[in-house]
């Protein structure tokens, strides 16, 4: 053990000795003992808790100004990037509280292996993969939840006590973030942490030489040491679930329900209560989508897109109203240079994340989306009520 939070674990397997360092990715005392203990150590091998997006995030701390924020939207990855920023902006804020640089100690790790000849592996799943696999999880309101949580977790960060840095010690960061949230979600934990906790623990079991010196979360020692002797399925863990017909059935199923209960109007009201009940549809959806794109301060043309997208696209589950709203959002305020410079300060404040082009785009296709979606459900029952009438 090491102080009151980092400690140190030798493992066995095969004739290998793993030295497991356990560390706080916002602590400048784990960053000293990782570089210190690699120095000592001499290893053939230094694992670390990173994947190559992740690695090459720490290497390049500007990799924000290479986002296609069109092809993000193109390929349904807003919700990603968006939770991706919020954690980068969480731990950002705890990290200039603490008066240090956010992944110090496994930026000390890869420098020391590079010191001392060791082989750096990058033991850690893929973000994107553990992202898709929570993202699938989740419905829209999970997402949504998860969103405003995360909000909070930056808002909260100001006001972080000595106690609170001590457990985050203690925890994954994604840990820390969902921490309250992981009690109505709970299969969050498993696919963030008990998932990851597997893949490094066989990630790091075959890692190659006979020394091996492995830095991780201080959060995830000890599922590490609960996985190390078992036998574990990585090809699982690596694979994107595949969508479900019970997802492809929820997914046609409303639209169906929408357009049966036009036909049912016209059939059982006539043409007067069909056409009312047609433009109910339409301004439940398009009004609830305007709001949506105007919270996000989005360009009036960009608001009148989501309006008009709106009752079309919630009738074709293969478009969202978010993703029309987005990229002409984007085509009218494209991005600058300094957008993209700026990010990585902006996503620290509420009011970063409204002024930045590039966040801001990511609000207006979540924003639409959602209120698109409360257009449905709103105008669902509204339209019934007229056949019942």
């Amino acid at each position: 053990m090491i102080g009151n939070s980092e400690k140190t674990i030798t493992l066995h397997a095969d004739g290998k000795e793993v030295l497991l360092i356990g560390t706080a990715h916002v602590s400048r005392q784990s960053a000293e003992l990782v570089a210190k203990t690699i120095q000592e150590y001499k290893p053939d091998t230094v694992c670390v808790e990173l994947c190559q997006p992740r690695f090459q995030a720490i290497m390049n701390r500007n990799r924000w100004r290479e986002m296609d924020i069109l092809k993000v939207i193109r390929e349904k990855k807003t919700f990603q990037v968006l939770a991706n920023l919020l954690l980068a902006a969480f731990q950002k804020k705890i990290a200039e509280k603490l008066g240090t640089t956010p992944g110090q100690d496994m930026l000390n790790a890869i420098t020391a292996a590079q010191q001392e000849n060791a082989e750096l592996n990058l033991a850690d799943r893929e973000i994107r993969i553990t992202l898709a696999r929570a993202w699938r999880s989740m419905g829209l309101w999970g997402k949504l939840k998860l969103m405003v949580h995360a909000i909070a977790s930056i808002l909260g960060a100001d006001d972080i006590t000595e106690e609170d840095v001590e457990k985050l010690k203690q925890e994954d960061m994604l840990q820390a973030v969902l921490a309250e949230f992981e009690a109505s979600h709970p299969v969050l934990r498993k696919i963030l942490i008990d998932e990851r906790d597997q893949y490094l623990a066989h990630s790091i079991r075959n890692a190659p030489g006979q020394r091996v010196v492995a830095v991780v979360g201080a959060g995830h020692m000890a599922g590490i040491c609960r996985y190390w002797d078992s036998s574990i399925d990585v090809e699982s863990l690596k694979a994107l679930p595949p969508r479900g017909i019970g997802h492809v059935m929820v997914k046609w199923s409303i639209p169906a329900l929408i357009v049966a209960v036009f036909c049912l109007g016209f059939m059982l009201g006539g043409v007067d209560a069909g056409v009312h009940m047609i433009g109910l549809w339409i301004l439940a959806n398009s009004t609830l989508a305007g709001i949506g794109a105007m919270a996000s301060f989005a360009h009036p043309i960009t608001i009148l897109s989501a309006a008009v997208a709106a009752p079309i696209t919630s009738i074709n589950p293969l478009v969202g109203a978010g993703w029309v709203a987005g990229i002409v959002e984007t085509l009218l305020r494209r991005p600058t240079v300094g957008d993209l410079e700026d990010l990585a300060n902006d996503i620290t404040s509420v009011k970063g994340f409204w002024k930045n082009r590039v966040t801001r785009i990511l609000l207006v296709v979540v924003f639409v989306n959602l209120g698109s979606a409360i257009g449905t459900f709103a105008a669902l029952p509204l339209m019934a009520n007229i056949l019942h009438g």
